[in-house]
């Protein structure tokens, strides 16, 4: 019987599946937020292959990625920002 739940097709191909890493690869993150856009690009783009409609799923990943660069040039422009006022 399948785990629709706890441990769905779509997220175990492979040796490891997808929350495994997920997990590994946002424990570095800058911010929650950072690591939750990565986590969601890494969602759509692991189970690219295993699902109805490849081309949805890589626009999904596209949407979080493209989040996830203006959260991350905001963070490096306020990051700047604050660098100078304390010079």
């Amino acid at each position: 019987m399948t785990d629709l739940v706890n441990h769905p097709p779509h997220y175990r191909q492979g040796r490891v599946e997808a929350i495994d890493i997920i997990e590994d690869a946002v424990g570095a993150a800058s911010d929650p937020v950072a690591g939750y856009l990565q986590g969601q690009v890494l969602k759509y783009l692991l189970r690219l292959w295993h699902k109805d409609n490849a081309a949805q799923d890589a626009q999904k990943a596209g949407w979080y990625l493209l989040r996830l660069i203006d959260h991350l040039a905001t963070e490096t422009h306020e990051t700047q920002s604050q660098t100078l006022r304390a010079l």
